[in-house]
């Protein structure tokens, strides 16, 4: 199996505010190769402490395509930029949600996709769980991309323009 290839943009590997809770929380793009698969989803996921996981975004039956643009809107089905189901993640909202957390912290986020051989047949909302469980015997491809953040990194306010 060869593994998909995952790039997020993201001015020098960090989040950028615009894509932050504390910011706009716009969904970045995100660029994926080396794909031989007929779906994807995706699962992004903030990982902190030793065992601590929230999962920030849940959206699948996407067809295989090289480019998630920015700015996915939070509903449940999709029709544009392409068509798409989303999850429900630990923020119990529909679609992504970006970092918010204290200076303190240090998080990894994880940009998991996947890559399916058919669509899933799960309703809107899916929780995590629900989605790993449909894609059981149906993963053809894998890639991830990380995005080390330590809050302090990001949490400069915007700067307003002339």
């Amino acid at each position: 199996m060869e593994n998909l290839r995952v790039d997020i943009d993201f001015k020098n590997v960090t989040y950028h505010f615009n894509n932050a809770i504390a910011g706009d929380d716009i969904s970045p793009r995100i660029r994926i190769g080396r794909i031989h698969s007929d779906y994807l989803a995706i699962i992004l996921e903030d990982i902190f402490g030793p065992s601590e996981i929230v999962t920030c975004w849940l959206i699948w039956n996407i067809r295989a395509r090289e480019i998630i643009p920015e700015g996915i809107p939070p509903i449940s089905v999709l029709s544009s930029p392409f068509h798409a189901i989303q999850g429900t993640n630990d923020f119990g909202t529909i679609g992504y949600r970006g970092p918010f957390h204290t200076a303190d912290e240090g998080h990894s986020y994880y940009f998991n996709v996947y890559g399916l051989d058919t669509r899933l047949d799960i309703p809107p909302g899916s929780d995590r769980r629900t989605l790993i469980n449909a894609m059981k015997g149906h993963l053809v491809q894998y890639g991830s991309g990380k995005i080390p953040l330590y809050t302090t990194t990001f949490l400069a306010r915007k700067i307003p323009g002339p």
